[in-house]
């Protein structure tokens, strides 16, 4: 973990203000926030959680402003160079009573809890020491719309998965298999900065990419295949996800061509008209719109697309029963697909910047 500057400080604190009216509208004495990246949010501590089951620690803000932080000894240091020592509580084996006593101490009577982050057994134990109220998704709406500093790094982050795409006509190379690609994708990720995988990389080949989340394996690349490649990484600590699918060969069947055709004339539709203002279900529309007029819309399985930033999937969702309006600084995925189970399928994916005018391909 690099060390938090002072600017960095202040935009933390700026965004747990944000909260702060929130959770004072709602009256709410504090929120235990418990979701990794709705922690390092708020923070800038620890983007990830060791595994599921368990946490590096958790987040405690409160509506008069005595924040605070909880993790185990292992994080002491990290944490001390992000967060005032007196505000931060190292617990032990008795890890729930600690954190009640702590913001007790701090005049909170009552905690509010992320429903959709904390787990049964964890509320279970927690509610022995405190009483606890279960809160909707309030710090996710105050990540939907990316500031400039995050849409700078998002900017960055999808500049080196273009990198990667740009050496797929050196991966996807005759006699390797579907692994042996991803391996040297992930490699050429580290190669060109990013600091891990947003997610685990697809590579499928032929009847493989009727699958949208194929997982590569032994099937081998030839030469007169298709091979769909959905692929991000996290730099600068944002997400990057992109999909292509390509031909490996010199020419390309027709079946193989119409239904890439068709794709990339869906997204474009998408991307010609996506805006501020616009429903998350009429941004899904503009593309399904497209493959209803080719006599395809069944083979369209999947939603447009969905938000992207400290995580590789969030929201909004573009899909035809989501509810809400595209809004600037939203970055989305505009990913739309056809798939035949038979012989294959094809993707085609970019990231988009919803702007004041309309949307920015990043």
């Amino acid at each position: 973990m690099s060390i938090t500057t002072t600017s960095d400080s202040a935009l933390y604190a700026a965004r747990r203000d944000r909260l702060r009216r929130t959770l004072a509208a709602l009256g709410h004495e504090a929120l235990l926030v418990s979701h990794a990246a709705n922690r390092f949010y708020l923070s800038g501590f620890e983007l990830h959680d060791p595994q599921c089951n368990e946490s590096a620690g958790y987040l405690c803000v409160t509506a008069d402003g005595r924040d605070c932080l909880f993790t185990d000894a292992r994080y002491r240091d990290a944490a001390l160079r992000l967060w005032p020592e007196a505000d931060l509580c190292i617990y032990g084996a008795g890890r729930f009573a600690a954190m009640a006593r702590f913001v007790k101490d701090r005049g909170v009577r009552r905690l509010a809890f992320e429903a959709a982050g904390l787990s049964f057994e964890t509320h279970a134990r927690l509610a022995e020491h405190i009483p606890l109220t279960a809160a909707g998704m309030l710090v996710e709406p105050l990540r939907l719309r990316k500031d400039a500093g995050e849409i700078e790094r998002m900017r960055r982050s999808a500049a080196i998965n273009h990198g990667v795409m740009a050496s797929l006509p050196d991966i996807l190379l005759p006699g390797r298999t579907e692994g042996q690609a991803a391996w040297e994708i992930e490699k050429r990720f580290r190669e060109l900065g990013a600091s891990e995988l947003a997610f685990a990389p697809i590579v499928a080949v032929d009847a493989n990419a009727a699958l949208p989340h194929a997982i590569p394996g032994e099937t081998v690349i030839t030469d007169g295949c298709l091979v769909l490649v959905d692929v991000g990484g996290r730099a600068f600590d944002y997400c990057s996800d992109q999909t292509r699918t390509v031909w490996v060969g010199d020419t390309p069947p027709e079946r193989f061509a119409t239904m890439l055709a068709r794709v990339q004339a869906a997204q474009a539709a998408a991307l010609d008209r996506l805006g501020p203002g616009m429903s998350f279900r009429e941004a899904y529309a503009l593309a399904r719109e497209v493959f209803a007029r080719e006599g395809v819309a069944e083979r369209f399985t999947h939603s447009l697309g969905h938000g992207i930033g400290l995580e590789t999937h969030e929201g909004p969702s573009l899909n035809p029963s989501a509810d809400g309006l595209l809004e600037p600084g939203m970055v989305v995925t505009v990913e739309p697909g056809l798939y035949y189970p038979e012989w294959g399928g094809a993707r085609w994916e970019h990231m988009a910047l919803i702007t004041e005018t309309g949307c920015e391909t990043l």
